[in-house]
């Protein structure tokens, strides 16, 4: 039976879970949850996802939410399909992946998210942006990649020579820093900016960047 991704096209955290198929070669059928009409708050969708947010999948009977832990069950559950070594094998390596993820959730992802929830789904919903927040977010954000920009200069990906998932993770909301206004967070830090044409320039990301 092919993957269930339950989800909504342009959901972050669905694109997240749809890149991590596409690069491991998974098919999956998406089932769509509109998030504009309530749906992931409806009683048959918080029965596979409690806190009623999206995605979940369902891989012939295994029910699992939250999109990284995702992400780590299908590269893990399909260790021969795809890209390999998006979650190293070796412990050295390993610790190295697990350190440049943690440093994914706490140094870019917090701040970023805001920034996307002011000036990109705001206005969408024709609401007005806090702008004292995005300057707030921007500069902390810039603060961080400053120091990605050290870590870049010496190895090319935030866990050594070769793309991760830790890499990856950064595309979702990444992306839409550009149409917020703050694409130069990415482009004007020199080694931080060859990173991200690298991650943002895979098939798999063009796959899926304007829908899962």
């Amino acid at each position: 039976m092919v993957l269930k991704l339950h989800g909504f096209p342009m959901s972050t955290c669905t694109r997240l879970v749809a890149l991590i198929c596409k690069e491991k070669d998974i098919p999956y059928e998406l089932i769509v949850v509109d998030l504009t009409k309530g749906e992931h708050k409806k009683p048959d969708h918080t029965e596979k996802q409690p806190f009623g947010q999206v995605p979940y999948i369902d891989d012939n009977g295994f029910i699992l939410y939250e999109s990284r832990a995702i992400a780590r069950y299908l590269i893990k559950n399909y260790p021969e399909n795809g890209t390999q070594g998006l979650i190293p094998s070796d412990p050295k390596a390993e610790a190295l992946f697990e350190q440049a993820a943690s440093v994914e959730v706490s140094n870019f992802n917090a701040f970023a998210a805001a920034v996307a929830v002011e000036k990109v789904f705001k206005p969408r919903r024709n609401l007005q942006a806090d702008e004292a927040k995005v300057a707030e977010n921007i500069a902390s954000l810039k603060a961080k990649l400053d120091v990605y920009e050290v870590i870049l200069g010496k190895q090319d990906y935030l866990a050594g020579d070769n793309v991760t998932l830790a890499d990856l993770q950064h595309l979702p909301y990444g992306s839409l820093l550009f149409p917020a206004g703050y694409g130069d967070v990415f482009t004007s830090r020199k080694n931080v900016a060859r990173w991200w044409q690298a991650i943002s320039s895979r098939d798999a990301w063009n796959a899926v960047k304007g829908g899962a």
